[in-house]
């Protein structure tokens, strides 16, 4: 979360329990080195000065450029018209039109609704988990991820709900970089389990089927499906998209029945296709992550379990990535996620350690996902501790947890 520059001070009594040296006897074999002598200083600390961390989150980095387009607007979005069953040469221009980085266009809002921003078109994996995270709310397509982080900072949406990992297919890493180019904050997360669906022409048998249009990921997914029914790979930019843009507008012209799709079992409803087969990935447990964004960030409390996302670059040296990591072991705080991305202004350093030559190394940012709440004073004595190796550190959000399917 972006903090105020305001320097304030807390005073708070620092006992051993808090800063997780409680056991500090058995553990100093393993933390000898610069970390014991950096505890006994902690130990006789009885203030901790918080200003100094709210000046250094701030503190920009090359990397982090706040995006400000411009509030050019076209027509109002429209919202989703109901499916008329029973047809499936829909008109594509009742749905939607998705956001655009360029072309992003309001509409009024009565606050009856919360409006949510997400990557897709309508009955999208991300659409589901929008749902999942707001089930009343006006779900808003954007043809782009970057799209939907400019929704909410434009006003036009009140929250944004983006992929971060997927369980399969790792970490979507083009998400990392926009949480840093912009001022969002996470205020939750949301996991969905991942049905994907053989979808085709009312009628169709799967072994009818001679090729099948979707995301490249999903293709990857449902690669044993595929292969025993011999059917060819054709990628498009997400699951949904393949549905309409690649298959439905395809059939609805020229009528061919041999042309299959994988997407979710809501985009059948929605463009009128069969579902042919349910569950075809791989692996059962496959399941994504979703990070909600929002211009704001929320209050964190102790209530229930929380988790903080922050990243952070180090200084120069060996043993600093392990020393950053100590400061949460050493609290008896959990990192549930750990992701390193080279600075793309800074991406070599070049160490002259050597007659021979200069050796190159990447810069990396850091971000690291770790339970516990900013409320607790563990994790602003860790994240205090952590400022003595980071040349740079920002807090992108505290926020509760989500542990249901």
């Amino acid at each position: 979360m972006a903090l105020k520059s305001s320097p304030f001070w807390v005073c708070v009594k620092t006992p051993s329990s808090h800063l997780g040296v409680s056991d500090l006897g058995s553990r100093r074999s393993v933390f000898a080195l610069d970390l014991t002598h950096d505890l006994q200083r902690y130990r006789k600390l009885e203030c901790c000065c918080l200003g100094a961390l709210a000046q250094r989150a701030i503190t920009p980095v090359e990397d982090e450029k706040p995006c400000v387009p411009g509030s050019d607007s076209s027509a109002p979005i429209e919202r989703t018209q109901g499916y008329e069953s029973g047809r499936f040469h829909k008109d594509l221009s009742l749905l939607p039109k998705p956001l655009t980085a360029t072309d992003l266009s309001s509409s009024p809002n009565d606050g009856s609704k919360v409006r949510v921003a997400y990557q897709g078109l309508p009955g999208a994996y991300s659409e589901a988990a929008a749902l999942k995270a707001y089930p009343k709310c006006e779900t808003v397509p954007c043809d782009q991820f970057e799209a939907a982080f400019k929704a909410v900072e434009l006003w036009l949406v009140d929250k944004a709900v983006l992929p971060i990992e997927n369980s399969v297919g790792g970490s979507i890493h083009r998400n990392y970089d926009l949480l840093l180019r912009h001022r969002l904050h996470i205020v939750g997360e949301v996991q969905m389990q991942v049905n994907h669906c053989l979808l085709g022409l009312p009628g169709v048998r799967k072994e009818e089927l001679k090729r099948v249009f979707s995301h490249p990921q999903a293709l990857a997914q449902c690669d044993v499906t595929l292969s025993k029914l011999g059917i060819i790979r054709i990628s498009a930019d997400d699951t949904a998209g393949a549905a309409q843009q690649h298959f439905v507008q395809m059939v609805a012209l020229t009528g061919i029945r041999d042309t299959g799709a994988i997407a979710s079992a809501r985009a059948a409803q929605i463009y009128g296709l069969d579902i042919l087969s349910e569950k075809i990935q791989d692996d059962d447990d496959n399941i994504t992550r979703f990070l909600i964004l929002a211009r704001e960030p929320i209050i964190a409390g102790t209530d229930r379990q929380y988790k903080t996302s922050v990243v952070f670059t180090l200084e120069e040296g060996p043993g600093m990535l392990f020393k950053a990591l100590a400061v949460f072991a050493l609290r008896d705080i959990n990192l549930t996620k750990i992701e390193s991305r080279p600075q793309k202004q800074r991406p070599l350093r070049v160490v002259d350690d050597s007659n021979e030559g200069s050796a190159k190394y990447f810069d990396y940012l850091f971000y690291i996902d770790f339970e516990a709440s900013m409320a607790e004073p563990r994790a602003q004595y860790a994240l205090g501790h952590l400022q003595e190796f980071a040349r740079f550190l920002r807090v992108l959000g505290c926020y509760p947890t989500d542990t249901i399917l």
